[in-house]
């Protein structure tokens, strides 16, 4: 043991644990039966959550050196929440990156130096009395989780020193708590040599940012145990082996006895031993135990008594069992004999207030929040969670790929190149020891849960004997689960370290080619669909693969969680910031906001896909009833409820409820039953069909709607009526053409070149002119593909046109006027709007966009649509679309055709940096209203359009890098378009729009729209 503390250790490689406690179990116990079976905090625990006194320094040189020494009088510090980042709480500043090192540009470093004068000191004081219950046993204490390295003392004693931010650090204070007041140190290094193997994506805190707390234990006591909940081949037998590591007071006899309880309460299993060592192996079996899965997380619970050598009850140790049995078969993983598909996503931990500090309700919510939108799986990138994730994930049931705390990507990648010239761990085996560590960690606190299928060597660290050796390890400890790595891609001498081929960001076609050509392993996207912004367009050409192909098992969505922290702009106004709006430099900007849900955990449109593509049970209707195809490995849909509901034009027609039943793997259709009046008029007909929930389950509430599908038809012509009685005056003046009817006028202009009047009943409609438009706002993949660069002339051609023509056409029952523009981008380049005016006050609206010669050289268009601008006051929407979320044309198959409203401010959606958002796809009407319910109507004719109406151009999104510089609103911005480009998001570094959602600027275009008074 040592007694010195010395500062060298955070640069030195050798050095990551002094006086630590071996990791082991995160199990609970109690002194009493009756606890155990309740389960309420535990008596042998005492937080020391809370308010500690503190001191922040810049660098090693100016910290408080002797600070821990019992003369030293820190309590007129200031005071700082434990748990809680150093840099959320006034300190310092938190900082945002992502491949690069935090220093780079600052220091020129290489591992495993660190920067002398750049390396934040948190020196953090604990005054305690010990607890009744505590006095003169054991004291030990536990942090679960410090940011990078840090020194503790009690009392003036060194006590010892950790490295690895997240997993438990446990020190032994026995020997140096008092009576009375103690007085205990942590000093808290945000820079160290721990820091060259935690370059993660994501923020760069420092602090105590998990509990800490002091614990006791009994004169017997279980400090370890092993669980291992297997089925034999057969899965009709299951067998429990639990291996015991003991703590004793005394060397004498212990009485185990151990007693399995089924999810109602009933004994299935016992067993009993005495023994005098302090490694013990209880084991039992169980006849036709109930499996556990994520689609059925079944759970037993056994306990462990242990008993002195006078038969007196000591501990009680309760543990949650799940019976699975998870393998390769034929180079497919399968889980209780069945293949199984990751429906996945990445979560790192976050809160928009607290970074890395999550509670209960967080988590919580995050897991129902998977369940109800269909994801079975999620990969702790890149870090060993806190350890209450992992019950909550065996409870409500997700597959967990448990990923040990590595990622070194800055000493291999640059600027997206591979260069491992310094590689770390690589084949350097001084640093196996402190690499392991992190393994050894992560395995023995979390191996337990049933829910972990797959241990991960980490993340993006390349390839080398290191990270071979811990693979070994890991199947050298626990053969039930496999071990992920994805880093071998680039280095495949090192190939056996993954038993399964793991790629990130692979396009379709490239995993279509490893699948077709002689695969040996299993294939799973460990990060795909880049959610950054307005994303995730083209997910269902992933989808699609995987009843196509049955080593194709899945994918972890990148990722679940926008990481923007909350901060005031300079007038007091709260929004969610991004890397470098903290002056920290150097920074990888708004690359960490990439979720499917928000900062503050409400789902983003995104999810509307995600929830569709993700579904176990497809629902595929047709005029005559459904096929329900039940993709489900374990569970029939006995829990769910058939709807269906027939829609006429947007307006309900039948709704009828009935049970089904399908066996899981199995597919059954069933006939619609309604009556046939009604069903005959001409008109579009939709039908929707939807599974919900029967009863509440821990994850969401009876009724929630689990699957969806629709089936869209038509009977008879298209017909739309209108008014065409009525006499149109036509008024040709010296600049402006004048139509004028009952009650309404309408006027085009020849010297601006359109439309600049609508007006009904008094009220002028139109505040800005219809002109062409073919930008929208870019998001944040069309950033990454240059966007600007490469179509920049669009953005110019959407300011700036030349009116070339004006026809005006009269004959009876309408007035038609067309406006011809030519674009300086190129003299082959012709748009024309024609507007076809009506005695009802109506006008047909029709935009054709010519380039067949020559168009072949211009690049693709963003969008080809007509704005314009309505007052602010038209804020109410009604729709009959594809909705409910925002929709695009690759981004569309979790949309359904139905009415819905919103406002026109809910069509930004709350992307941390403004861009394109809001738009639906076929559109067949929207409502543009005010308070009184009076506006304007566009309804699509031939085909349906895309609509997107926001309070702000597409211009003023683009030049606003965060909401606060948006400016007031004065306008309700209305986009028609015949076309929009996809969105993508097979990742948002250079990945195009896949081909057939592009719009290419050699093709003609034409769509067309009524717009109607309401």
């Amino acid at each position: 043991m040592k007694t010195h503390s010395n500062v060298s250790w955070l640069r030195d490689v050798n050095v990551f644990a002094v006086n630590r406690l071996p990791a082991h179990s995160d199990h609970v116990y109690y002194e009493t039966v009756e606890e155990a079976k309740k389960e309420p905090p535990m008596s042998m625990r005492h937080s020391l959550n809370g308010h500690w006194k503190f001191h922040y320094a810049i660098n090693p040189n100016t910290r408080p050196k002797e600070f821990y020494q019992l003369g030293f009088d820190c309590k007129c510090w200031d005071d700082i929440l434990v748990p809680g980042h150093i840099q959320l709480q006034g300190y310092g500043k938190p900082q945002y990156v992502n491949t690069m090192y935090p220093w780079d540009g600052h220091h020129h470093l290489r591992p495993p130096e660190i920067p002398e004068d750049d390396n934040p000191v948190g020196s953090y004081v604990k005054y305690f009395d010990i607890p009744n219950n505590m006095s003169n046993h054991p004291l030990f204490i536990s942090f679960q989780g410090v940011e990078t390295a840090f020194y503790v003392w009690l009392n003036g004693e060194f006590v010892g020193y950790s490295e690895d931010s997240f997993t438990p650090a446990e020190f032994d204070l026995t020997p140096y708590a008092v009576e009375g007041e103690n007085k205990l140190c942590v000093e808290v290094y945000q820079r160290s040599t721990g820091s060259w193997l935690e370059d993660q994506d994501f923020w760069r805190f420092s602090g105590i940012f998990r509990d800490v707390y002091l614990y006791t234990i009994p004169n017997i006591h279980v400090y370890d145990m092993h669980v291992r909940a297997d089925l034999d081949r057969s899965l009709q037998t299951g067998i429990l082996e639990t291996t015991l590591e003991l703590k004793r007071s005394q060397e004498k006899e212990v009485m185990i006895v151990a007693e399995l309880y089924d999810a109602e309460g009933a004994v299935v299993a016992t067993a009993d031993m005495k023994t005098n060592q302090d490694q013990a192996t209880v084991s039992m079996s169980v006849d036709s135990p109930a499996l556990w899965s994520a689609e059925d997380p079944y759970l037993y619970k056994l306990f462990l008594k242990l008993f002195d050598e006078n038969g007196t009850l000591v501990e009680v140790v309760p543990q949650k069992i799940g019976f699975r049995r998870f393998e390769l078969v034929n180079n497919i993983m399968t889980l209780n004999g069945k293949r199984i598909v990751f429906k996945g996503v990445n979560r790192h931990e976050f809160n928009g207030r607290t970074g890395r500090v999550v509670t209960k309700e967080d988590m919580l919510e995050d897991i129902k929040t998977m369940k109800k939108h269909n994801i079975n799986a999620v990969r702790t990138s890149h870090y060993p969670n806190n350890s209450e994730w992992y019950q909550l994930c065996d409870e409500y049931g997700l597959y967990v790929i448990d990923e040990m705390n590595l990622e070194t990507h800055g000493s291999w990648q640059k600027l997206g190149k591979v260069e491992p010239s310094w590689n770390i761990p690589g084949n350097h085996l001084e640093w196996e020891p402190i690499v392991m560590d992190r393994a050894v960690s992560m395995f023995e606190r979390d191996k337990n849960h049933p829910s972990i299928l797959i241990w991960s060597c980490g993340n993006e660290s390349y390839a080398g004997e290191v990270i071979l050796n811990v693979s070994r390890y890991f199947k050298s400890v626990d053969p039930s689960r496999l071990v992920h790595y994805e880093g071998v891609f680039h280095a495949r001498a090192y190939d056996a370290t993954s038993d399964m081929e793991s790629r990130m960001y692979a396009k379709p076609k490239d995993i279509e080619d490893y699948l077709t050509n002689d695969p040996k392993k299993p294939y799973i996207s460990c990060e795909y669909m880049h959610a950054m912004g307005n994303s995730l367009g083209g997910m269902h050409k992933y989808t699609e693969l995987e009843q196509k192909y049955p080593m194709y098992q899945g994918g972890f969505i990148w990722d679940y969680i926008d990481q923007a922290l909350l901060k005031k702009d300079r007038y007091g106004k709260e929004y969610f910031a991004y890397g470098g709006d903290f002056g920290d430099r150097p920074t990888d900007y708004s690359f960490c906001a990439n979720g499917i849900v928000y900062a503050d955990r409400k789902p983003s449109p995104k999810m509307q896909e995600v929830k569709f593509l993700y579904q176990n049970i497809k629902l595929v209707p047709d005029r005559e009833g459904v096929l329900v195809k039940n993709e489900n490995l374990f569970t029939d849909t006995s829990a769910y409820q058939l709807e269906y509901v027939l829609y006429w034009e947007g307006t309900e027609l039948y709704r009828k409820k009935q049970d089904v039943f399908v066996a899981p793997q199995e597919e059954v259709y069933l006939p619609f039953d309604w009556l046939e009046q009604g069903m005959n008029e001409s008109g579009e007909y939709c039908i929707h069909t939807m599974l919900t929930l029967k009863q509440d389950q821990l994850w969401a509430e009876k009724g929630h709607e689990v699957a969806f599908g629709q089936h869209v038809y038509r009977m008879g012509a298209i017909q739309k009526e209108r008014n065409a009685r009525g006499a149109l005056k036509v008024v040709h003046g010296d600049v402006n053409i004048g139509i004028h009817g009952e009650d309404f006028s309408v006027l085009f202009s020849k010297a601006v070149g359109s439309l600049v009047s609508l007006h009904y009943a008094g009220k002028e409609m139109i505040e800005q002119p219809p002109m062409p438009l073919f930008w929208r706002a870019t998001t944040d993949n069309d950033k990454g593909c240059s966007q600007l660069y490469h179509s920049g002339i669009w953005y110019a051609a959407s300011l700036a046109r030349k009116c070339v023509n004006m026809e005006v056409e009269e004959k009876p029952g309408h007035v038609s006027v067309l406006f011809t523009y030519h674009f300086a981008i190129s003299d082959r380049v012709e748009v024309k709007v024609g507007y076809t005016v009506f005695p009802d006050g109506s006008l047909r609206v029709r935009s054709t966009y010519q380039a067949s010669k020559g168009g072949e050289t211009l690049p693709q268009l963003p969008m080809f649509a007509l704005s314009f601008k309505l007052p602010a006051d038209y804020e109410q929407l009604e729709w009959y679309a594809l909705g409910p979320e925002e929709n695009y044309a690759d981004r569309a198959t979790g949309a359904r055709l139905c009415t819905f409203k919103n406002k026109v401010e809910d069509s930004l959606s709350q992307y941390v940096t403004p861009q394109e958002s809001g738009n639906r796809t076929g559109v067949r009407t929207v409502k543009i209203l005010d308070a009184n319910g009076q506006g304007i109507e566009v309804c699509s004719v031939e085909e349906p359009i895309e609509c997107q109406i926001s309070p702000y151009t597409a211009f003023e999104l683009e030049q606003a890098s965060h909401p606060y510089e948006l400016p007031n609103v004065h306008y309700t911005v209305v986009n028609v378009a015949g076309k929009q480009m996809g969105v993508g998001g097979d990742d948002s570094w250079g990945a195009p729009v896949h081909d057939e959602y592009v719009l290419k600027a050699d093709q003609d275009l034409e769509f067309v729209f009524d717009i109607n008074r309401v």
